[in-house]
């Protein structure tokens, strides 16, 4: 199985090397790489091409669902990893996700465990993570694909593309496609493939990642039940 990794840009020069070099020294390199340009004013793809064998296409409408969507219709690989920007994987990410579709083939997606590197909070309490994600586990059944690292099939993201929401103010892009592709398989997880994020966010906007990110949340699941 081919592996394609798609990670998405909007002025990221702060973090986009750190990202890249970690793809560079997987034990496993994946087949393809393609950087998403969302329309990045700063140093960003100066830095992407600099890197070998990185493939940078263009997404001119603004948003993190848009930038994916088209990573995920361009890239060739028969697993898409999806990854974001300000995130530094771990070097056995691309053959144990590998290994899970090839050894469960009722697999539609796998998600992986995140820490805030930058945050010792969650350096030394890992579990904050789990509780974060506690309700959405609930309502979906398993745990959610999770925007700085997940995996789906490019068989079953043919399936929802057309389906999965597209507005950024009303959905998760990640939650959203976990609601769409659970009718296809199950979602791992991976929890072995512990991945380190940014907490800028959290840090920067904390009434925003407690407060508009719940609100989204909820308008999100009006809009897949009703």
């Amino acid at each position: 199985m081919k592996v394609s990794v798609i990670i998405s840009v909007y002025n990221e020069e702060k973090y986009i090397k750190a990202c890249l070099n970690s793809l560079m020294k997987q034990e496993e390199k994946p087949d393809e790489i393609i950087v998403v340009n969302n329309n990045c004013t700063d140093n960003t793809i100066s830095i992407v091409e600099k890197f070998k064998n990185i493939k940078i296409i263009k997404e001119e409408v603004q948003g993190m669902t848009p930038a994916r969507n088209t990573g995920f219709n361009h890239a060739k690989g028969d697993i898409l990893i999806k990854g974001d920007a300000d995130t530094e994987f771990p070097t056995d990410l691309v053959k144990e996700i590998k290994l899970a579709f090839i050894n469960n083939p009722n697999c539609a997606g796998l998600t992986t465990p995140v820490y805030f590197g930058d945050l010792i909070a969650t350096r030394k309490m890992p579990w904050l993570y789990y509780v974060y994600l506690l309700i959405p586990k609930l309502i979906i059944g398993n745990y959610p694909l999770n925007g700085p690292g997940y995996a789906i099939t490019k068989k079953v993201w043919n399936k929802v593309k057309s389906e999965v929401c597209l507005d950024d103010k009303k959905v998760h892009e990640d939650i959203d496609l976990s609601f769409h592709i659970k009718k296809y398989g199950r979602i791992f997880f991976l929890k072995k493939c512990l991945i380190k994020a940014s907490a800028r966010r959290l840090k920067d906007n904390p009434q925003s990642f407690f407060g508009e990110y719940q609100l989204r949340f909820i308008k999100m699941l009006s809009n897949h039940w009703f």
